[in-house]
């Protein structure tokens, strides 16, 4: 467990929302010096409090507008994840995906160039596959929350 304050947490705050912000910038919103905010997010990427720095690419320039949310049951589900969670890492439409508790055994966030790649998709990764009981579809209609917008 990292031990972190008040001034961490606001750090990782102002990071989440906009990772390349200059320090002298963030040192003015937390109130500390540039240098103590250097030292503070060199050591929360040492202790991987960070995990990466990544750019957020809007997915309709990538040529995948279609945001699809898949809940994946599978048969023996404890016994055959393993599996199916490593056909999903080989997959590139596949953005995220978890292993889940409840009505479901994961949860997969995919993008993807259309309906129709995700009835491509849908047949070789779900219907051809024994071991996935069932599946159900949520298309997104638009994002209200997430890491390109701004909570008011």
């Amino acid at each position: 467990m990292v031990d972190l304050d008040r001034f961490d947490h606001a750090l990782l705050r102002e990071v989440q929302t906009d990772n390349q912000t200059p320090a002298r910038v963030l040192a003015e919103r937390v109130g500390l010096s540039t240098s103590a905010v250097l030292r503070r997010l060199r050591r929360l990427r040492a202790e991987r409090v960070i995990t990466a720095d990544v750019s957020i690419v809007s997915p309709e320039t990538l040529g995948v507008p279609v945001t699809v949310h898949v809940l994946v049951s599978l048969n023996q589900g404890s016994r055959t994840y393993g599996d199916f969670s490593r056909k999903l890492q080989h997959r590139q439409e596949v953005r995220q995906a978890s292993y889940v508790t409840g009505g479901a055994d994961f949860v997969v966030h995919l993008q993807l160039e259309s309906m129709a790649a995700y009835a491509a998709f849908a047949k070789e990764v779900f219907h051809d596959d024994p071991t996935v009981a069932e599946y159900r579809t949520f298309v997104a209609m638009r994002e209200v929350v997430g890491p390109t917008i701004r909570r008011r």
